[in-house]
């Protein structure tokens, strides 16, 4: 399926397949190397979800800052962004998801931050942040990069927030390669961040390695770091509370709605609760009163009985 919708959004393939190495992935033994789909077939499907009343497009493949490499296009994601903000331009929101690091490029960031559409969310899986972990996975390991790269786009786009996800219990990660990790996201203060233990997948180039470590050690480290990252996330959510964000409705029941501002990815992220029932499928300012580690709360702006439409990014 190419295209998934979930109320006022919608998930649209760019491209199936990967062509990484990861050692600890089955997904080219799946589905092969990556394929993209032709931009004028994405840009239509587009166009027809914008017709049907689509408030969010969700741009998503295995590798989304691989798109078009094989139809030989160098900067196929920005030429992609370029086209639906263009061709779509009733579509509110356009998030992109599962970028790879070491393939963020500067006309990438320069592209987010020029579109308006385009969400100031980026989902980049980092998997670690030891250099000898990365190398056993088969992932760039190129620490600096990840450090100048989220510099330059939060220099380009202030308001960016990032999401990444970690494997804990990699085989042969030590104590002083989980600090490691520890330290890295400590020091970059991610939005939001997802911990997954390692799970052994057959026939993955990881198998020579083992599962060498014990599982009540990958579950108390994966508890470490995201006991850590709630104070960084309740923290970041408190920086909110005063202002205006954007938020897309989703559901609304018993006096209170609930959705998403531009910082929250269906199903993985927070939400923020909207006091009063308010029509779902709206984009709707929130004046933010409250934060959670993963959640805020907060009502909708109203002065003089007019609801005051703000940017979301101010």
């Amino acid at each position: 399926m190419r295209t998934a919708i979930q109320g006022a959004s919608a998930y649209l393939k760019i491209a199936d397949g990967c062509r990484r190495p990861c050692a600890f992935c089955a997904i080219p033994l799946i589905k092969g190397t990556a394929v993209s789909r032709p931009i004028e077939s994405i840009v239509r499907e587009a166009q027809n979800l914008q017709s049907l009343g689509i408030k969010e497009l969700i741009l998503i493949a295995q590798d989304t800052t691989d798109y078009a490499h094989d139809l030989g296009v160098k900067e196929g994601l920005s030429e992609l962004l370029d086209r639906l903000t263009e061709s779509a331009p009733q579509i509110d929101w356009i998030r992109i998801m599962y970028a790879f690091p070491g393939y963020v490029t500067d006309r990438q960031i320069e592209t987010m931050a020029k579109h308006k559409q385009v969400l100031h969310y980026l989902d980049m899986p980092l998997q670690h942040g030891h250099p000898m972990t990365l190398r056993r996975m088969k992932r760039p390991a190129n620490i600096e990069w990840v450090h100048e790269t989220i510099r330059k786009m939060r220099s380009a786009m202030p308001d960016l927030a990032i999401r990444s996800t970690f494997i804990v219990g990699y085989p042969g990660e030590t104590e002083e390669e989980f600090q490691a990790l520890l330290d890295f996201t400590a020091e970059l203060q991610f939005d939001r961040v997802g911990a997954f233990t390692f799970s052994f997948e057959p026939g993955t180039t990881s198998e020579s390695l083992g599962d060498t470590v014990p599982h009540e050690v990958k579950e108390e480290r994966r508890n470490r770091l995201m006991e850590q990252q709630q104070k960084i996330s309740l923290v970041k959510n408190q920086t909110f509370i005063g202002k205006t964000l954007s938020v897309l409705v989703e559901g609304s029941n018993d006096g209170l709605s609930m959705g998403r501002s531009y910082r929250d990815a269906p199903e993985i992220d927070g939400i923020v609760i909207v006091e009063g029932e308010v029509p779902v499928g709206e984009i709707v300012p929130v004046r933010i009163s409250g934060a959670m580690a993963y959640d805020l709360t907060g009502a909708v702006e109203v002065r003089d009985r007019r609801i005051i439409t703000l940017d979301s990014y101010q």
